[in-house]
């Protein structure tokens, strides 16, 4: 995301080496810099103008200490002002949930149709049910063909209750009855799907308004579409001025290189940005935190979320049988291999984990095809799951003709089950390695690096 903004501050930070201090002249065209790279990822003209401002005062006669330059120094100042211009000035409870009511706590979902609401409900629901919240949803969408059924899918995958609703019903009288529902089975949490429309009408405005007016929602989430670029501008001052907004969700950020929705729209509502929608899975959810979103968009990676997918990802028990079944003299096998790859694929596969590295790390692998790499990890999938039990716990049973039936079973050619077996030998060869206690050293590494292992 803001992958230009990224660029163009690297290269700053190229052109301002041997400065011994910031001044007005240095600055001027590191500013000019940053100020076309905002406008070139849609960022509102008027938060543009804003943030340059704050910027400029910072920097002005900042010092250029220990071992920094001025092109660092300037990273910094820059760093602290996206953050601030994100939420980080409202500090850090702003961008929580507020679950300070009597249950239910109700949150209502409002935006255009396209944005990704109903899926956003889904994974908000999963987000809250792993939170160990007893959540139920709710369809006021009267208008769209199978908008009902589609949140009745993605809800039961979140594994949360869904209220059903009828196309014939009327959209205050379905939350109501909702509402009702929800206090008499004790649920934690309502989330209120409601109508999107194509564009802003007054008919919708007016339909929502009676919405939040009937059932006081503690939250009323603005979900907008972070690819919509200087449209989402329009789009949230219309919501906010209909609508007591109390936070946003940004959705489709992982798909837009600009992403300059989540620098406006926080600037034009006022209001936190709660949530980024970072893919279509229903885990594809994650808590806005302006601070480690500045450090991403400066390309200075994001690994507290590496660890935070880690630890989601990661089954530590079958981590620790894994180490004492090598501690005690057994053989890795394809067993374990494969267990490997699932946790892998649980945080998200190498595509989703390179995004979160540094700038200079992710250049390091630019050459490599993360998406190919992703399609390369499930065919070795396919292809041990084309194996006998025996054959995935004897691996050296595996000769010629074994091959081409496994081959032939994963719709592979019998090179490609060939170099998975040579990957699988080097991982099996490094185990051994790690034989003699080096693995449980490895395993309490592991605890120290990921919070809430013990």
């Amino acid at each position: 995301m803001l992958d230009n903004l990224t660029q163009r501050l690297a290269k700053v930070v190229k052109t301002m080496r041997g400065e011994a201090r910031l001044t007005e002249a240095n600055t001027a065209e590191m500013l000019r810099e940053v100020r076309l790279a905002l406008l070139e990822a849609d960022v509102a003209l008027p938060a543009v103008r804003e943030f340059i401002a704050r910027v400029k005062e910072k920097a002005m006669g900042e010092e250029v200490i220990g071992s920094l330059t001025p092109g660092q120094a300037l990273v910094g100042v820059v760093q602290a002002e996206l953050a601030a211009i994100m939420g980080a000035d409202l500090g850090p409870e702003a961008s929580q949930l507020n679950f300070a009511t009597q249950p239910p706590a109700i949150i209502l979902m409002a935006g255009l149709q396209g944005a990704g609401k109903t899926t956003t409900v889904g994974k908000l629901a999963k987000y809250l049910r792993e939170k160990k919240k007893k959540v139920l949803t709710v369809s006021t969408d009267v208008y769209r063909p199978a908008a009902i059924g589609q949140l009745q899918t993605v809800t039961a995958q979140a594994g949360a209750d869904f209220f059903p609703s009828q196309a014939t019903d009327k959209p205050v009288a379905i939350a109501q009855a909702a509402l009702d529902y929800a206090k008499r089975h004790f649920h934690d949490v309502l989330i209120i799907d409601t109508a999107g429309r194509l564009g802003i009408d007054e008919a919708m405005m007016q339909e929502i308004s009676a919405l939040h007016a009937a059932v006081k929602p503690i939250e009323t989430l603005f979900v907008v579409d972070a690819m919509l670029g200087q449209d989402a501008i329009n789009t949230a001052k219309a919501f906010n001025d209909a609508l007591p907004l109390t936070g946003v969700v940004l959705t489709k950020l992982d798909g837009d290189s600009r992403g300059g929705a989540a620098l406006s729209v926080r600037h034009i509502t006022g209001k936190p940005i709660k949530f980024a929608g970072v893919a279509e899975k229903l885990d594809g959810l994650e808590a806005f935190d302006p601070q480690r979103m500045a450090n991403r968009i400066l390309g200075m990676g994001d690994i507290l979320a590496l660890v935070e997918e880690a630890r989601k990802g990661v089954d530590v028990e079958a981590a620790q049988d894994l180490a004492h079944k090598i501690k005690g003299g057994g053989k890795f096998d394809l067993n374990d291999f494969k267990a490997q790859i699932g946790q892998m694929k649980k945080m998200g596969g190498l595509s989703s984990l390179m995004d979160k590295l540094p700038a200079q790390l992710q250049q390091a692998a630019s050459g490599a095809n993360m998406d190919q790499a992703d399609k390369q990890v499930r065919r070795m999938e396919g292809i041990i799951n084309s194996m006998t039990p025996q054959e995935r716990a004897k691996p050296e049973l595996i000769k010629a003709s074994r091959k081409r039936r496994i081959a032939a079973g994963a719709g592979v050619q019998v090179q490609e089950v060939n170099r998975m077996l040579s990957q699988f030998e080097q991982m099996q060869a490094m185990m051994k390695k790690l034989k003699g206690g080096g693995m449980m050293k490895m395993m309490r590494g592991m605890k120290g690096m990921l919070p809430g292992m013990r």
